[in-house]
């Protein structure tokens, strides 16, 4: 879900454009919804988006819209528009081979031997700003292929979620391009994949694998019903979250971890002044979060 900052860079908006105090108003209303927070040298991407939505409605002005977003009858329907707009994700298949070995060589193994000890054999991920699903089906032939192998018999749960609705939709298609699977390796590509004209399609044996649906990380309401979750990936969302919208979702996802889970962020990415709840975890070119017994403790604390 994060703004679509590249691609948008090159299209200025006038500074005149950018005067209205509305605006601020209006980039204020978004991060009380949503968490998100664009500084003033990313307001042209705001305004830009913003005036897609005024043309869509009928808009003239900033004050109209803000009005749009506020006092209509629509006003949520209009929300969850404008959010559409402004956020998209850019991601690929496969894109960190490093976690996806640290998921498939140390993750999985360790969190099943727990398991096994409780007589327990299913395991629950859940992929958090999903975007268009390319995360999320990754995980669902990971996990297919381990259940093929050293988990056969168990069952596994991927839930996928993603503020942008477009993108959802986009999602459960399963359609994607060459571009996006760049990164499959060939026999994943030849077991998973059905060509769709130019386009790669998900296989039927894989689609269903994953639950999507959209969430909003700031509705506190509904991230307490996340619960009993195995492996959290939330990859390249925070950094568009200032502090305090990033401390209050990352205590949902601690809460929302199974003790001895794990949480993997993007790449550059970390919880640095963010919680100390975690255990930093050390993989061959990738890094995860994993939730102790007890809350990790600084040195010299009692």
């Amino acid at each position: 879900m994060p703004i679509d900052s590249t691609v948008l860079a090159n299209e200025r908006v006038p500074v005149d454009a950018l005067t209205d105090p509305v605006w601020t108003r209006i980039r204020d209303l978004i991060y009380q919804v949503s968490g998100i927070y664009q500084a003033e040298n990313k307001f042209h991407l705001l305004v830009r988006r913003c005036n897609v939505r005024m043309k869509a409605v009928g808009s003239r002005t900033p004050r109209e819209y803000l009005d749009f977003l506020t006092e209509r009858p629509n006003r949520d329907a209009e929300m969850r528009n404008l959010l559409n707009e402004i956020t998209i994700g850019e991601t690929c298949l496969f894109r960190s081979m490093p976690q996806v070995e640290a998921l498939r060589k140390v993750v999985i193994p360790s969190l099943a031997e727990v398991k096994r000890k409780l007589s327990y054999t299913k395991l629950r991920f859940w992929s958090a700003g999903c975007s268009t699903g390319e995360e999320s089906y990754t995980l669902a032939m990971i996990m297919l292929e381990e259940s093929q192998k050293t988990l056969k018999g168990w069952t596994f749960e991927i839930m996928a979620t993603d503020l942008n609705e477009r993108s959802i939709a986009k999602a459960q298609e399963g359609i994607y391009n060459d571009y996006a699977v760049r990164n499959v390796p060939p026999d994943f590509k030849k077991k998973y994949f059905t060509q769709a004209g130019s386009n790669f399609r998900v296989a039927d044996c894989v689609r269903p694998l994953v639950t999507f649906s959209r969430l909003n990380m700031l509705d506190d309401s509904k991230m307490l019903f996340m619960r009993g979750i195995d492996v959290i990936f939330c990859c390249n969302v925070l950094i568009y979250f200032d502090g305090k919208s990033k401390t209050r979702t990352v205590n949902h996802f601690y809460n929302a971890l199974m003790t001895n889970g794990y949480f993997f962020l993007g790449q550059s990415e970390s919880l640095y002044g963010i919680t100390e709840k975690f255990h930093l975890v050390h993989f061959p070119g990738a890094t995860a979060y994993w939730k102790p017994n007890e809350p990790v403790l600084k040195a010299g604390s009692a």
